[in-house]
């Protein structure tokens, strides 16, 4: 089954990004290979019972589950020590990223408070695209109730496009939401 927005991807972004880049084969078309959720959770250090209501959270909008992350190196001034549990990521493919980007663009991101478009500036300069939420309560899954506390995360959007310009004339194509 195929997501409404790989539909879009494969009607609108595919021919607007052939006419105006000029590919000659489909493999040259930019794509989205991987859509990347990280939550960094630094009151994990406090209240070691976050990271698991973090990860069930993160388990119900991705649908899939989430890795603990841990911290690489000891920083006294944050009173972190190594190996110490201190956020969780997801990486999602295929069906599931599209899945995901569908219900992201026509349903979450409408939800947010005094929204006027995501910014066109997040790109990092190799087609990627990444962008912070700043509350979990945007996602249909998560019940305002069942929550402890208010949490953000990234999202990063991983493409094979070559510059920004591309990544973001696929976004747009797709129907993302820049602010103008």
């Amino acid at each position: 089954m195929q997501s409404h927005l790989y539909e879009t991807y494969q009607s609108k972004a595919v021919p607007l990004l052939k006419e105006k880049y000029g590919y000659k084969n489909l493999h040259q078309i930019p794509r989205i290979q991987k859509v990347s959720l990280n939550m960094g959770l630094g009151e994990a250090l406090q209240n070691p019972k976050a990271i698991e209501e973090a990860s069930k959270q993160m388990a119900l909008i991705a649908g899939q589950k989430p890795v603990v992350t841990r911290a690489k190196k000891s920083i006294a001034a944050f009173k972190l020590r190594e190996k110490v549990s201190i956020g969780c990521m997801v990486t999602l493919r295929r069906d599931s990223m599209w899945t995901f980007l569908d219900k992201l663009i026509h349903v979450a991101i409408p939800r947010v408070r005094d929204f006027r478009g995501i910014s066109p500036r997040s790109f990092d300069g190799s087609g990627n695209y990444t962008m912070g939420i700043r509350e979990q309560l945007i996602f249909p899954e998560i019940d305002f109730d069942q929550i402890d506390q208010i949490r953000g995360m990234n999202i990063t959007i991983v493409t094979s496009a070559g510059s920004d310009q591309e990544s973001k004339d696929m976004l747009e194509g797709m129907g993302f939401p820049f602010r103008k």
